[in-house]
């Protein structure tokens, strides 16, 4: 049985520096120091902001020998998709009015 998110992946993504990260772990996996390297902030808040990505479940951690190797979880980005798509059918709507309005000029 696995535990329950600490964190809810809306927090995840709410970060700007979050997001980044994420986008760097979409392309390869990745340690602390080489995230690091693409910060102007220190390993420590990097490590912060890996714990709360870790803890909305949205990157997997895997230990290899003494580092830790970060990895992008994407199934856990659905809720954010499923959450954006109930919403989508709001903008589809006023594109269409947008879309009449013009058509009727």
């Amino acid at each position: 049985m696995s535990a329950a998110p600490k964190y809810d992946v809306f927090d995840g993504i709410a970060d700007p520096t979050r997001r980044e990260i994420l986008s760097l772990l979409a392309k390869e996996k990745m340690n602390v120091t080489d995230i690091s390297d693409h910060f102007p902030v220190t390993r420590t808040a990097v490590s912060k902001h890996l714990k709360i990505l870790k803890g909305a479940n949205l990157v997997k951690e895997e230990k290899v020998g003494r580092a830790r190797i970060y990895e992008l979880n994407p199934h856990a980005l659905k809720e954010v998709k499923d959450w954006l798509m109930y919403y989508e059918q709001f903008w589809d709507e006023k594109i269409m009015n947008l879309q009449k309005l013009f058509n009727e000029k």
